[in-house]
């Protein structure tokens, strides 16, 4: 069960301007997406005022749904899920039921964009393949989410967020020399493919405002990953070597890494020449140090190191961070307070920002909200509105968006394209 005392202690977001914009308005979008690239790149979507009609298997709807914590109170909403589909609508539909993709095919001719990541070859079996649904409609946006590409020797593969941290090299960079690379704890390769996705999206619609066609959009887990490497990928590629794991060090610059104080531990990035100087001068008092000739030279502190690090351990272990935190700031060197994910969603950061907060929830009364980065001014994002049940907006679409009349709805309950909940809720 969610703890519902300290969701209720998280603040309420302050209403966007009544006067503003969207930046999406008039943007539907019909989303075949589930777990979580796919869902996290339409509600990107969804935040800015796109119509996201999401698509669903009935009664069991998205499989992301059903991972915990769930609340016994609202089953098929948990957590995560709620974390990725907030300011939806979601249609229940039997897509192998003929009536069921008609009915898709009927919002996909409206639409705007259609975002799937099925398993290559899935859609199209249901008969909703690109080349179908452009031909009746040459405006669409098609996107596709999937591992390793639509087409190729590898697109029949399944990818999770693991294995393109695996195969990708990702894994290899990150940990400590004496064992295996880790894993990111987050599902970074996910959350980077759902921005590149939303990016390419928004691309699209760029491009069709100036010759008001649509095309056929990809984006691949693998090839997001490749990216996610970062310039260590152009190092290799210019030099041929494969990136050391360091740790919470740098192997680029000094120092950097994780420090203890007296009660805190807490990571300083030395990015530059300038910053060490500042931080022996100004911070540690050791002027000593930071005026030497060879120190000062990032490329020689990498191979002094160790003494370089002795030296500042020694210091910071004799005060506490509330100390030093300050003296860091004064002097700005980057610095970090080393924390739980409690932690740092309960910091000042992320007060300061509005990043954590409740919103409305229409079975437990709130539930918490972790907002957009994305900060637009004049066009900013609505007001959000918590993730849907199954379903939940199944007769409103069909009436108020495709514009069924009753003897068409009645028709799709019995030929069970709505599941078994819908036809008995709405008979």
């Amino acid at each position: 069960m969610f703890e519902r005392e300290k969701i209720e202690a998280l603040p309420q977001y302050r209403p966007r301007a009544k006067e503003a914009k969207l930046a999406l308005s008039g943007i539907k979008v019909a989303d075949f997406t589930h777990f979580v690239a796919g869902p996290l790149a339409t509600m990107m979507l969804a935040d800015f005022g796109a119509d996201v009609i999401k698509i669903e298997t009935p009664e069991k709807g998205d499989d992301f749904r059903h991972y915990p914590p769930i609340d016994p109170a609202i089953q098929a909403q948990g957590a995560p899920y709620l974390w990725t589909n907030r300011n939806k609508r979601s249609v229940a539909i039997d897509l192998k039921t003929p009536d069921g993709v008609k009915v898709a095919l009927d919002l996909i001719a409206s639409a705007d964009v259609l975002m799937e990541n099925f398993s290559t070859g899935v859609m199209a079996r249901f008969g909703l393949d690109y080349e179908t649904c452009a031909r009746i409609n040459p405006k669409l946006i098609y996107c596709s989410v999937s591992a390793y590409g639509r087409e190729g020797p590898y697109s029949d593969r399944l990818g999770f967020d693991p294995i393109a941290q695996a195969e990708s090299g990702f894994i290899s960079m990150n940990g400590y020399p004496d064992r295996q690379g880790v894993r990111s704890g987050s599902a970074v390769m996910d959350v980077g493919t759902a921005m590149m996705a939303s990016n390419a999206v928004l691309l699209a619609l760029l491009a069709r405002q100036k010759d008001g066609l649509g095309q056929f959009v990809e984006v691949a887990l693998f090839d997001t990953a490749i990216l996610m490497t970062g310039f260590g990928a152009m190092q290799h590629l210019a030099v041929g070597h494969d990136p050391k794991r360091n740790g919470n060090v740098s192997p680029d610059t000094c120092p950097s890494g994780v420090f203890e104080s007296k009660d805190k531990p807490f990571y300083i990035n030395c990015g530059n020449d300038k910053i060490f100087i500042r931080l022996f001068d100004q911070v540690i008092g050791r002027p000593d140090i930071a005026t030497d000739p060879i120190l000062q030279l990032r490329g020689n502190r990498l191979q002094k190191r160790d003494e370089i690090f002795a030296v500042l351990n020694e210091a910071f272990a004799t005060q506490p961070w509330s100390y030093w935190q300050p003296k860091l700031r004064a002097a700005a060197v980057p610095h970090g307070e080393v924390r739980t994910l409690g932690e740092a969603l309960r910091s000042d950061e992320v007060r300061s920002r509005e990043l954590v907060g409740r919103i409305a929830h229409p079975v437990i009364g709130w539930i918490p909200n972790i907002a957009s980065p994305i900060r637009l001014s004049r066009t900013p994002a609505i007001d959000p509105v918590a993730a849907p049940s199954v379903g939940e907006h199944s007769m409103e679409v069909l009436k108020e968006v495709l514009h069924y009349d009753n003897v068409q709805i009645e028709a799709l309950k019995a030929s069970g394209a709505l599941g078994p909940s819908i036809a008995a809720s709405y008979s």
